[in-house]
């Protein structure tokens, strides 16, 4: 009986960490809900039910078994563990992993920092703004100030972020910094076009991902985190906008 209530327990354990790597790193909430219930049935648990929000998990595995909740306190895009979760389902589904391999490759997963060194983010920032410059129409000749305002900007958000855990912050003072580069470049005609620059430089701070999980969790009925999502989404837009907005008025 103690063997089957500590398999239970693993169960529940395994099957959570998978959902919070999952919502952490940007996962819709029905994949989320649907994975953690796939591997349920993997082990013949039927009777397990998931509720999740973009700040919390709670799964039961049954009316007499025990429910547990977990917190999502930290939300970024990593697609990367988002696979690596769904490969861990899989292996575990199809019975290749035990229940205790399943769960010591969550941990590694969760412990693993995929993502590539600061600076070369920053240089792929500063790349992309220049592409999307170039995409909005701008001219050639502000790749240069689009490059420059789009990775500091990167850079500041990375830094705000660390200081002060407040997403509103690091993209309002980012974008503050991508405008006011901007403006400095075509004052000192390094750039021709402002307002080119300024949207291609701040690109990289848009939350193209949050929006699309935010309408797909919409359409597939959660409304509750579609909300959430939307407003974060919605958020982040608005402090992009006001530390440009700053900048253009004065």
């Amino acid at each position: 009986m103690e063997t089957k209530e500590q398999n239970y327990e693993m169960a529940l354990d395994t099957f959570l960490l998978a959902g919070k790597i999952m919502m952490e790193s940007g996962a819709e909430t029905y994949r989320v809900e649907d994975t953690m219930l796939r591997m349920a049935r993997s082990q013949s648990i039927e009777d397990a039910q998931s509720y999740v929000t973009p700040t919390g998990i709670i799964l039961s595995l049954g009316r007499r078994q025990i429910t547990k909740i977990t917190s999502i306190s930290t939300r970024i895009t990593d697609l990367h563990k988002i696979a690596k979760v769904n490969s861990v389902s899989r292996k575990l589904s199809s019975k290749i992993i035990t229940l205790e391999e399943a769960y010591d490759e969550l941990r590694k997963i969760q412990k693993t920092n995929y993502f590539l060194p600061v600076h070369l983010q920053i240089l792929a920032a500063a790349i992309a703004s220049s592409c999307f410059m170039v995409l909005f129409n701008g001219l050639w000749s502000d790749i240069p100030a689009a490059f420059v305002a789009g990775g500091v900007g990167y850079f500041v958000v990375i830094i705000i972020q660390d200081m002060t855990k407040v997403k509103f912050f690091s993209e309002f003072f980012a974008s503050l910094v991508v405008g006011f580069i901007a403006s400095l470049a075509v004052h000192f005609d390094l750039g021709s076009e402002m307002d080119k620059i300024i949207v291609g430089s701040v690109m990289p701070l848009v939350p193209g991902v949050l929006i699309t999980n935010a309408v797909r969790d919409l359409m597939a009925g959660h409304f509750t985190a579609g909300i959430a999502k939307g407003t974060e989404a919605f958020l982040t837009a608005f402090a992009i906008g006001s530390g440009i907005a700053i900048v253009v008025a004065f």
